[in-house]
């Protein structure tokens, strides 16, 4: 076979279609592109510089540009021209500060309150969605008292015009891009129950879901319909895949029942709006997603990524394979967090080589999950080892 550049050869992985070689694309590499200070086509000039199948994600607005949804990729998160914030912070003598934020809708008021530790990165900042706010909340912003919801709506808007045709000039200016390097182009990202844990917090939404189911379907519903808007906006770019993000949306914080029930036919139409336009339904979940697969066959999800072995929980590389083979695309096999981070040489080559083997040939796209983040000595060198082991062993037979 011809060598396929990296967008052939991650399109065949994906459609379960035999590529020249097994291919290696980092589902995410924090440590090297904040060496390409955030600049996301420069960090696909660098990937490729490493002999890795990289891709451009779009929209490319950096971190430092999302103050309000640092955690969430994509297109930025407006609010209703009515809402207004107050922020201001509380000294309490003996104790870490407390920050404290205020929406004013016209359906009401919502409130939220966080911890100050001593590794906040916000400043007198609290985002409106945001990991590092979940476990120093005092109070989270969705607790389900009465109005709530209503006043939430006035933070959900569709994508403001602007917004709309910046992204769409860069959708151009990303495909003429993406042409030149042979590189994948992808879109996202969708959200949905990650979105409903930042809002009320794990353990609260836990709750609600068993108290009052019926609240949270609402709640589901209304990050849905704007989810679809985003959605909509982002594929309107010719993206080649979309991507879903759903790390919390597995097992480790769902039921299978609650998921097939609540959260399924609601991917099952995001699945569907992605293959209307043309593009790959891809979907991060890198624990807790055994007990699920079978919904993800029924939801059409196209890639799975994030197969971590070992801090997903209960995650089998063999069952996966077996269950998935010529339906679902795995992206992932080696943990970057504990293998490649923290692991010896000989841990990272027999990682990549058991990965390899029992995920591939076909349906698998190698990397570390979910992320390299650490910019250390000891990360580059066993970086250096993955990708040698990977071009030892990536020659399918």
């Amino acid at each position: 076979m011809a060598k396929l550049n990296a967008r052939d050869r991650l399109l065949r992985a994906m459609h379960h279609q035999r590529p020249d070689y097994v291919p290696c694309c980092f589902m995410s590499f924090t440590a090297l592109r904040r060496r390409c200070q955030e600049n996301l086509y420069e960090l696909v000039k660098a990937e490729r510089a490493m002999g890795l199948d990289s891709f451009l994600f779009i929209p490319t607005l950096p971190r430092p540009q999302r103050p309000e949804h640092p955690e969430l990729r994509g297109l930025p998160v407006r609010f209703h021209p009515a809402v207004g914030m107050k922020e201001w912070r509380e000294y309490v003598p003996g104790q870490h500060a407390t920050l404290h934020k205020e929406y004013s809708t016209p359906a009401g008021k919502l409130e939220t309150s966080v911890r100050v530790s001593d590794d906040w990165p916000h400043g007198d900042h609290i985002p409106f969605v945001d990991d590092y706010q979940v476990p120093r909340a005092l109070k989270p912003l969705f607790t389900g008292e009465a109005g709530e919801l209503e006043a939430l709506r006035f933070l959900l808007t569709p994508p403001h015009p602007d917004d709309v045709a910046q992204y769409k000039a860069e959708a151009e200016r990303a495909h003429v891009f993406a042409r030149e390097q042979g590189v994948l182009l992808a879109g996202g990202w969708g959200v949905g129950v990650d979105m409903a844990d930042w809002f009320c917090g794990f353990e609260n939404l836990m709750l609600l879901e068993h108290d009052r189911p019926a609240l949270v379907e609402e709640l589901l519903e209304l990050i849905h319909v704007w989810n679809q808007q985003r959605m909509a906006v982002v594929l309107s770019g010719k993206v080649d895949l979309f991507i879903y993000r759903a790390w919390y949306e597995g097992c480790d914080f769902l039921t299978p029942r609650f998921y097939h029930e609540t959260i399924l036919p609601r991917l099952k139409s995001d699945a569907a709006l992605a293959h209307e336009h043309g593009a790959l339904f891809g979907y991060i979940c890198s624990s807790g997603v055994m007990p699920l697969v079978d919904d993800y066959l029924e939801a059409g999800i196209d890639v799975l990524i994030g197969i971590d072995p070992i801090q997903g929980t209960h995650t089998d590389l063999g069952s996966f394979k077996k269950k998935t083979s010529g339906r679902i695309c795995l992206w992932g096999g080696v943990s970057g967090a504990v293998t490649v981070e923290m692991g010896e040489a000989e841990d990272v080559r027999a990682a990549v080589r058991k990965a390899i083997e029992t995920l591939g040939p076909e349906g698998f796209i190698l990397s570390p999950v979910d992320n390299i983040t650490v910019d250390a000595p000891r990360t580059w060198r066993n970086l250096e080892v993955f990708i040698d082991e990977w071009q030892r062993r990536r020659v399918l037979r």
